[in-house]
C-alpha cells in the first residue's frame, strides 16, 4: 500500500526526507543526469517566481515514509499548462502501479488547475532519431505507457531537433489534453514550446534555435501522432480510475453503533450519525470511503500507556449490557493507583457519566482509524475530509477519559499531520477542548484554539479560561475564547473571526476542526442560539483560510436539527474552499 502526497516546500522534516529519497531515486534511474538539476529541486519548490513555474513534488510513499516513486510537476498559470519534468520509481522493487498512480495524480491535479494540457518530453522511438538500440526499446515502452492515458507526441514540428549536431535522441513533445476531444490551436502550442525552451533550457538553447522550433508549428489546430502500441478503445482505461478530489472525503465509523449506552439520559447515541448522514448524503458534496486500520502506536503517541492498557482490558472483561461508571475519584498518586477496576475508573476519569462498557474501546479505536484515514486523504490531495465518528474525543486527555470521550481522535490526527507541517486545532464545540489543550500545552508546532461556553457554567468547568496560554516552548500556542451563557450567531462569529486571525498569523499547513454541533439552539447540553444559516456562515469564514481541513465530529445532541446544521456547515465550507 502507498499513498501519493504532494510536497510544496521543504519546511517539514518529513518533506525534506521525501525530497532526499526522490533525489536518490533520480540518481539511480538516470545515472548520467547533471547533478545540478537534482540539486535544483528544493530551490524550485521554494521559489516559483525565480523559475517562472510553480513546482510541486508528488511522492508515492508507504506509511513508514519510504518513497517508492516520485514525479515533479510544474505549472505555468500565465499560459495555462502543466509540465511533467521527472517521473520515476525505485529500482529493484516489485510494486505494481506506482507509475500509473503517479501519472493519474498529475492528470487529476492538472484538471483541477483547469489547464488545457499536460506536457512532457519523452525520448523518441524512431531509429532515425535514436541510434542506441537498447535505449530505443526503453523509449517504446515509455511511449506505450503514456498512450494508455491518451498522451501522444506532437506532429509536424521541429521540436525533436538536436540543439547540437552530435546530440542523440532529441525528445518528442508529448501532449496530454486530459480527455478533451480536440487538441489545441497553433498559438497556444507555440506559447507552451517557447515557455519550456526558455524557462527550462534557456542557458542551453540559443534564441535562434527556440525561434526555429516555435516557428515550425504550422498546423492549426495541432496534430498528435496516432496510437502505435494500443487500440483507441483502451486509450482512457487507466485514466478513468482518477478520483474526484473536488469532493469532501468522508469516512464514517462503521462500528460506532456497537457503542450504544441505553441508560436513561445518555444523549450520545447512534442516532446522531444517522441524523447527519440523512442530510449530507443527498448534497452530492461527499465521496465516502471505508476506514483503514492503523497501528496502535498513533494512540500511544498521545495517550498514557497505563490508561490504554486499563481501558482495553476492562472493556474486554465486561459482560454484554454491563457498564462501569466512575463513582470514586482517588487522588492520582501515580505510584499507588487503585487495584479495583471500578475504583480505577475514577482514577482515569473526570466525571460520573462516562461509562466503560464492552464495546467502548472497539468503537473509540475505530474512530481513530477513521480520523487517520481522513488525515491521510489530506496528504493525498483532498482539500476537505470529514471523520463522521462517535464516540467523540476532545475531552480525552493524555491519561483520562470523560465527557463521552475515550480517545482524542482530533489530537491523534493533529499529531500525525504535524510530521508534515504546522497544524492548528480549532475546537468549535460548545464545551472546552480540554483534551487537546492538555496534550499540546507544551508544544509550539500545534496551535490549539477553543471557542466555548465559559467554564463558570459549562462542562468541564475546570479548564478553558482565557489565561491558559500554554507553557514552556508551548507558551502562547494555546488560545481559549470563553463566551457568555446566551449568545447569538452574530456574536459567535465575532469570536470566530478572532480565532481565524490567530490561525492566519500562525500560517499552518493543516487545520483540524473539532466540530461540535451542540452550539445550536435548544441543544440539551448547550445554551447558545445558533441556527442553520449561522452554521453555513461559520463554514464560509473557515473555508476562506484556503488550507487543507480535517473535520472531526465531536458533540451535538439535538437530533432533529443535527443533520441540517451539519449540512449547512459543509455547504458553506465547500463553497469557499472551491470558489473559482
Amino acid at each position: 500500500m502507498f499513498r501519493i502526497r504532494r510536497i510544496l516546500n521543504d519546511r517539514s522534516e518529513a518533506d525534506r526526507d521525501a525530497i532526499q529519497q526522490s533525489r536518490e531515486i533520480l540518481e539511480s534511474q538516470f545515472p548520467d543526469i547533471d547533478k545540478s538539476k537534482i540539486d535544483l529541486i528544493p530551490h524550485q519548490l521554494r521559489n516559483s517566481l525565480k523559475y517562472k513555474l510553480q513546482t510541486s513534488l508528488y511522492v508515492a510513499e508507504n506509511r513508514g515514509g519510504s518513497v517508492q516513486g516520485f514525479a515533479l510537476l510544474m505549472y505555468a498559470p500565465d499560459l495555462n499548462f502543466t509540465y511533467l519534468d521527472f517521473i520515476a520509481s525505485k529500482r529493484n522493487i516489485i510494486l505494481t502501479g506506482v507509475g500509473s498512480a503517479l501519472y493519474q495524480r498529475l492528470r487529476e491535479e492538472s484538471k483541477h488547475l483547469g489547464v488545457k494540457g499536460l506536457f512532457f518530453e519523452c525520448l523518441p522511438d524512431d531509429p532515425k532519431l535514436c541510434r542506441d538500440k537498447n535505449l530505443l526499446e526503453q523509449n517504446k515502452a515509455r511511449l506505450k505507457f503514456y498512450e494508455r492515458f491518451g498522451a501522444f507526441p506532437l506532429l509536424n514540428t521541429e521540436f525533436e531537433t538536436s540543439v547540437k549536431p552530435d546530440d542523440d535522441c532529441p525528445p518528442y513533445l508529448v501532449c496530454d489534453f486530459l480527455g478533451a476531444e480536440e487538441t489545441a490551436d497553433k498559438a497556444y502550442i507555440q506559447g507552451v514550446i517557447r515557455a519550456i525552451l526558455e524557462r527550462k533550457y534557456g542557458s542551453y538553447c540559443p534564441l535562434t534555435y527556440i525561434k526555429q522550433v516555435v516557428d515550425s508549428v504550422t498546423d492549426d489546430p495541432v496534430k498528435l501522432r496516432k496510437p502505435l502500441y494500443i487500440s483507441r478503445s483502451k486509450k482512457h482505461t487507466e485514466a478513468s480510475l482518477i478520483e474526484d478530489k473536488n469532493k469532501i472525503f468522508l469516512v464514517i465509523n462503521d462500528q460506532h453503533a456497537i457503542h450504544h449506552v441505553q441508560d436513561r439520559g445518555y444523549v450520545e447515541s447512534p442516532v446522531r450519525i444517522n441524523s447527519i448522514m440523512k442530510e449530507i448524503e443527498p448534497t452530492g458534496l461527499f465521496t465516502q470511503k471505508p476506514p483503514e486500520k492503523y497501528s496502535d502506536k498513533h494512540i500511544a503517541g498521545i495517550h498514557d500507556k497505563g490508561y490504554l492498557k486499563y481501558f482495553k482490558r476492562v472493556c474486554e472483561t465486561l459482560q454484554p449490557g454491563k457498564s462501569i461508571y466512575p463513582y470514586v475519584f482517588p487522588i492520582r498518586n501515580a505510584s499507588r493507583p487503585p487495584v479495583d477496576d471500578s475504583v480505577l475508573a475514577g482514577y482515569y476519569c473526570i466525571d460520573t457519566f462516562t461509562p466503560l462498557n464492552p464495546n467502548a474501546y472497539k468503537a473509540a479505536k475505530r474512530a481513530v482509524d477513521c480520523t487517520l484515514t481522513c488525515a491521510d486523504s489530506l496528504l493525498e490531495g483532498y482539500k476537505i475530509a470529514y471523520a463522521l465518528v462517535r464516540p467523540p474525543g476532545h475531552h480525552a486527555e493524555t491519561r483520562v477519559f470523560g465527557g463521552f470521550c475515550y480517545f482524542n481522535s482530533n489530537a491523534i490526527a493533529a499529531n500525525y499531520l504535524s510530521r508534515f507541517g504546522k497544524v492548528v486545532i480549532l475546537d468549535i464545540d460548545y464545551h472546552h477542548g480540554n483534551g487537546q489543550q492538555e496534550i499540546f500545552y507544551e508544544r509550539n508546532d500545534v496551535l490549539t484554539i477553543s471557542i466555548h461556553g465559559h467554564p463558570s457554567f459549562a462542562y468541564p468547568y475546570f479548564s478553558g479560561y482565557a489565561d491558559e496560554k500554554g507553557a514552556k516552548t508551548g507558551e502562547g500556542f494555546n488560545r481559549n475564547i470563553p463566551l457568555k451563557e446566551k449568545l447569538s450567531g452574530d456574536e459567535y462569529r465575532m469570536a470566530l473571526t478572532r480565532a481565524l486571525r490567530a490561525i492566519k498569523k500562525f500560517s499552518p499547513d493543516y487545520l483540524v476542526i473539532a466540530l461540535g454541533l451542540d452550539t445550536a439552539k435548544n441543544d440539551p447540553t448547550g445554551t447558545w442560539n445558533l441556527l442553520a444559516n449561522d452554521f453555513m456562515e461559520n463554514g464560509r469564514l473557515i473555508g476562506r483560510l484556503g488550507i487543507p481541513i480535517l473535520v472531526v465530529q465531536e458533540g451535538g445532541y439535538r437530533n432533529r436539527v443535527l443533520g441540517i446544521n451539519a449540512k449547512n456547515f459543509f455547504k458553506g465550507l465547500y463553497a469557499e474552499m472551491y470558489k473559482k
